[in-house]
């Protein structure tokens, strides 16, 4: 009998939806798990026919971060693991950066736990919707190994204090504290976190995908520049933006409808 898919992927009015798929491991993210995150992100990069990407998971849990047991195997080589950990960081980081680098806004769909590398992988979407009982942690501290690489997720969403105070306590979030604090996007009822995500989803997908792509790029080019240069590049991206059909069209028709 066939092993389960590791990570699920259905397509439906222009959205696809990501499903994580080792609920008995709560969702950790394995190096095979990972692997199939980076070759799904890889694919979506290239599908123009979807608009919009939500990422839910399967059982109780979102994500429970990394999976320990597997890495402690690792202690077995030769290196006590040095090489086979670099990789796996490694893979991890270039799955979180392909999601801000996709052309389409990826959506998180979160209910229970996402905790280290899951609420890092919260957090490099670029909207989450949050179950009413989602929980969030980085509680790597707890166990001798500092949540660092979540770090760079959290400290690009939070405020830095908020980000350190997640990082140094391991104390769990709630999800409107969640909200509160920038991490995620939006609060709905328990159980209707994949419901509403695909919703959202389904706004963006109605809108030109050009538009949401040259958009998407221009934020996350952007936000890490200083003020002057940021300013000067949104306003190269706009000019451009400017001579594309679409703004022409959609402009034209919005100047329609105001002179009626």
């Amino acid at each position: 009998m066939a092993e389960p898919a590791l990570l699920l992927r259905e397509n439906r009015d222009g959205v696809a939806t990501l499903t994580l798929n080792r609920p008995s491991a709560r969702n950790a993210l394995s190096f095979a798990l990972l692997e199939a995150l980076r070759d799904a992100f890889a694919a979506l990069a290239e599908d123009e026919s979807v608009r919009a990407v939500v990422l839910a998971a399967s059982g109780p849990a979102f994500c429970a971060g990394h999976d320990l047991k597997e890495m402690t195997g690792y202690r077995a080589e030769p290196d006590r693991g040095a090489q086979k950990f670099e990789d796996l960081f490694g893979l991890c980081s270039a799955v979180m950066m392909a999601v801000p680098a996709l052309p389409q806004p990826v959506i998180a769909a979160v209910e229970g736990v996402a905790t280290a590398a899951g609420c890092q992988l919260v957090a490099s979407c670029d909207l989450a919707v949050a179950g009413a009982q989602a929980r969030f942690a980085t509680p790597g501290v707890q166990i001798g190994l500092f949540c660092s690489t979540p770090m760079v997720a959290l400290s690009r969403n939070l405020s830095r204090k908020a980000a350190m105070r997640m990082l140094l306590t391991a104390d769990m979030v709630g999800a409107e504290e969640a909200r509160a604090l920038g991490l995620v996007s939006d609060v709905t009822e328990a159980g209707g976190a994949l419901a509403q995500a695909q919703d959202l989803a389904k706004t963006i997908a109605a809108r030109s995908a050009d538009t949401v792509r040259v958009g998407k790029r221009a934020f996350y080019e952007q936000i890490e520049m200083p003020l002057a240069d940021a300013y000067a590049h949104a306003g190269r991206v706009m000019a451009q933006n400017m001579l594309a059909r679409s703004a022409e069209a959609g402009i034209g028709a919005f100047l329609n409808r105001k002179r009626r």
